[in-house]
């Protein structure tokens, strides 16, 4: 009977020093930054999806945008046709969060957003000499929603990239490059992209001339 205790009681013992041993081992890997790619590259992929949201937005605005121009200022057809196809073309290039390690890819995209931002800042600065959109108060509601939507693609655009440097980092120094090496393997940089500093100008319109 005392054996059988004694048995007992070291089966015990020895279920909880290896649960003492696999918590700390699990502190000692946390603690070894061994959960920071998969947490930073799905921190990234987040902020792309707002990015995608904000982009998506300012797409939507167009259509209705176009239209309230077409109406005061429907002489304006090549400037209106280049924000038409600008957007189409924009909204037709799509990058999902796991096409974001292929840099072609992304560039092609932003690239795509970035003529789509140009054509619409020669609409309204196009749309200065046309005095009548001041009373278009349609139009006043789609300008001031589209520079706040702007603002957001600003600052999506800012956290991605930001998230990106986190995780391209990680994958390159120590000890991340040894995490990636032996669990990560798969795990490959994301593309980075620049703000142009015309980007970073919101698209105004003066209608106090």
């Amino acid at each position: 009977m005392a054996l059988s205790l004694s048995s007992t009681n070291n089966f015990k013992s020895g279920l909880a020093m290896r649960s003492i041993m696999i918590a700390c081992l699990g502190l000692f890997l946390s603690a070894c930054g061994v959960n920071n790619i998969p947490t930073y590259e799905e921190n990234a992929k987040a902020k792309w999806s707002q990015v995608l949201n904000q982009y998506k937005r300012r797409a939507d605005l167009i259509p209705n945008l176009v239209e309230a121009v077409k109406g005061a200022a429907a002489q304006e057809k090549d400037v209106l046709t280049s924000v038409v196809e600008a957007r189409a073309k924009a909204t037709a290039t799509t990058v999902s969060a796991d096409m974001l390690t292929n840099p072609e890819a992304v560039k092609a995209f932003t690239d795509n957003q970035a003529a789509l931002s140009s054509a619409l800042s020669r609409l309204l600065v196009t749309v200065e000499r046309y005095p009548e959109l001041k009373a278009n108060e349609s139009f006043l509601t789609l300008q001031n929603q589209l520079e706040g939507t702007e603002n957001r693609i600003g600052v999506a655009r800012r956290d991605y990239i930001e998230a990106v440097r986190l995780y391209n980092t990680e994958l390159k120094t120590v000890p991340g490059r040894w995490w990636r090496s032996l669990m990560y393997s798969d795990n490959d940089p994301m593309a980075e992209f620049d703000v142009t500093p015309e980007e970073t100008v919101t698209p105004k319109v003066n209608f106090d001339n």
